[in-house]
């Protein structure tokens, strides 16, 4: 069985991080697929939303420390920065740059580099039985994956210092109200639900989505001046696009627009 799964239907793909014996626990191998994987369907222009979500009882727990306990026996000192550089961090760009919505469905725990993957997806939706867990402390390491930076933005300066240095759980509620999550749901009700948000993506101009996307993240670290340029130059690239016809025409004939995603 595969350690990615990869199902699409109707322009939505859902991948599937399939170690449930190691809670997802991701590691050369798998890693390189859910690489593949991504940017295959960053491709796909018959995908207009992606969903990221995990099998059993957990959604990630970042790397597989047994695909590090080799190096270790063999008295060699395993590269951290390179393995991030070349793995989780492109990972975490391909998330942030598709030039589509991504859905994390987090199904189950979620935890160190497994928190950067969550919450680096556009949309996060959560089981009431799910939770956040800072783990790189417990071992002797920083955040990573992304981690610092989507939890400081959410939390400001003194929660995130709280949750990485204090390594306490996050419960499913706690991540509701703190924001790092947009919605919690019974978990009966995850899967259809989770479906229910990606077909209204679905249905949305895709290409629209994909610049806002970019705008979100260059306003983040850019002044209003530069945003404001920022802005004027992806409007015009928006405004070339046939949806934004077809919702302009749509408007003026008083229905409802059907949106092709290009």
């Amino acid at each position: 069985m595969s350690s990615i799964l990869l199902e699409k239907k109707e322009g939505i793909a859902k991948i599937t991080l399939n170690r449930p014996e190691v809670l997802n626990a991701l590691d050369g191998p798998s890693i390189e697929l859910l690489d593949k994987t991504l940017s295959e369907i960053a491709k796909d222009e018959s995908i207009r939303c992606v969903i990221l979500t995990g099998t059993g009882r957990a959604f990630c727990v970042g790397i597989d420390l047994r695909y590090m306990k080799s190096f270790y026996e063999k008295g060699e000192k395993f590269d951290y920065g390179g393995f991030l550089r070349k793995n989780f961090n492109r990972i975490v760009l391909k998330i942030v740059s598709m030039p589509k919505p991504v859905i994390s469905v987090i199904n189950g725990v979620a935890a160190g580099a497994g928190i950067g993957l969550a919450l680096s997806c556009d949309y996060k939706l959560m089981s009431e039985k799910a939770s956040f867990v800072e783990a790189f402390l417990n071992v002797g390491l920083v955040p990573d994956t992304g981690s610092c930076f989507f939890v400081l933005k959410n939390l400001g300066l003194s929660r995130a210092m709280e949750f990485f240095t204090l390594g306490e759980t996050i419960d499913a509620k706690k991540a509701l109200e703190l924001g790092l999550v947009n919605n919690v749901v019974e978990e009966d009700k995850l899967n259809s639900r989770a479906e229910e948000i990606a077909a209204k993506y679905a249905s949305l101009p895709t290409k629209a989505i994909a610049l806002t996307k970019k705008l979100v993240y260059y306003s983040l670290n850019h002044d209003l001046e530069d945003s404001l340029e920022y802005e004027a130059y992806l409007q015009d690239i928006a405004g070339a696009t046939e949806d934004h016809a077809e919702g302009l025409k749509a408007f003026l004939e008083k229905r409802k627009p059907v949106f092709k995603g290009k």
